[in-house]
């Protein structure tokens, strides 16, 4: 493994970065105490810095001292999740009901790690711009950044992100062309009936037939209408009606999520469920409200920067710890907005599987989203080498 030695010699003191963010959490567009500590770093380094961008959002730009005009972007992102941690080692969240159980604290200390580098090693061309990222939990932080000028303040020929993944051994890296992560989307299917009583149901509109009726006839979707070949998954994840057992309710309500890798099957997912609602609702004499919303569109690398961070990644960790082709996961990723202004790759660092945490972690897996998890500090220096090298060769690439 081909590390950078000073930031090999910084990895104590970015991981007490990590640990003071982990310990601070903030949630979507809430960064304000993060944000600080990004931004008094990068000044601290000499980096000029521009704040504001999606709200809480912060950009250091980092010029080298050679003539050139080719800039690209690193991206991290830096919200916790609402929920409650239940490790008890030292750096465990100190704000209730909020927890880094995703790792961004760990994306944001490895790119501070490449910034100090860069900064501090200026002897190249061009432009580096490190963009710390709010709201990735939901909040479609990047989309925010963009709408507000990220990519026309701060012009750059391609956009770099990177998640850690747990089950991934340490020093082992994922990605692949294509899409990486799919869309994210929400529905909701309100069907409006007429109350009765249940041992007279012939005097009323029973909305809770519709209801699983309906909810049969969505899966029809996946089976019967999308081609076998393109991934696709409908959740219904939720079903209400009814608060007594003798009483047919007015209403009744299905719920749930729509994942894909490409739009055209999300196109043909909403529209057939739509048609189904409302036709089903008809048939059983109901009303019906259907709500679809889109979140976030799938993660879709490029394949050309994907096979250059491939081989960015072969010359630190060797051929045989690089998954070219990983398989995609059906979990989102709001970094898929960038990805659609600019080119760019979406890479997965292996964060292992819990052995790293101190005593004091819980019992539950060291898995996203889980109150179990921290993120594995071995990585920082791994990480940001990878930053600093892919910065590098992009803006030395003919």
């Amino acid at each position: 493994m081909k590390l950078l030695e000073p930031i090999v010699a910084w990895h104590q003191d970015i991981s007490k970065i990590r640990r003071d963010i982990h310990a601070h959490p903030e949630l979507a567009f809430e960064e304000f105490r993060t944000a600080d500590v990004v931004a008094a770093k990068l000044e601290e380094w000499g980096i000029e810095i521009h704040r504001g961008l999606g709200g809480t959002g912060v950009v250091g730009i980092i010029r080298g001292n050679q003539p050139g005009d080719r800039a690209v972007g690193l991206r991290a992102d830096m919200d916790a999740l609402p929920m409650q941690e239940v490790n008890t080692f030292t750096h465990a969240s100190q704000n209730e009901g909020k927890m880094h159980a995703c790792g961004h604290d760990g994306h944001t200390a490895m790119l501070l790690a490449a910034s100090q580098y860069l900064a501090a090693n200026r002897d190249f061309a061009g432009t580096v711009y490190v963009i710390f990222q709010p709201a990735e939990e939901g909040g479609g932080g990047a989309k925010r950044m963009i709408d507000d000028g990220l990519f026309t303040q701060f012009p750059m020929e391609a956009v770099f992100g990177m998640h850690n993944w747990p089950g991934m051994k340490p020093g082992q890296f994922g990605l692949t062309p294509g899409p990486i992560m799919a869309s994210s989307n929400e529905f909701s299917i309100v069907i409006k009936g007429k109350g009765t009583h249940a041992g007279m149901p012939h005097l009323g509109i029973d909305p809770v037939m519709a209801a699983v009726q309906m909810a049969q006839s969505l899966q029809t979707i996946v089976t019967r209408n999308r081609n076998p070949l393109d991934a696709a998954v409908l959740s219904i994840t939720q079903i209400h009606a009814g608060s007594a057992d003798n009483v047919v309710p007015n209403h009744a309500e299905l719920r749930g999520t729509v994942r894909t890798f490409t739009l055209d099957v999300l196109d043909l997912i909403e529209r057939r469920m739509e048609e189904i609602a409302r036709h089903t609702s008809a048939a059983m004499d109901c009303e019906v409200e259907f709500t679809f919303q889109r979140n976030y569109p799938p993660t879709i690398n490029h394949a050309d920067e994907a096979a250059f961070c491939a081989d960015v990644l072969h010359d630190i960790v060797g051929e045989d710890n690089v998954n070219a082709n990983v398989q995609p996961t059906m979990g989102a990723e709001d970094f898929a907005f960038m990805l659609q202004e600019l080119p760019g790759c979406y890479v997965w660092i292996g964060n292992g599987t819990g052995e790293h945490r101190d005593s004091g972690h819980g019992l539950g897996p060291c898995m996203l989203h889980n109150g179990s998890y921290d993120f594995n500090d071995d990585l920082l220096p791994l990480g940001g080498t990878y930053w600093v090298q892919l910065a590098l060769k992009r803006l030395a690439k003919a």
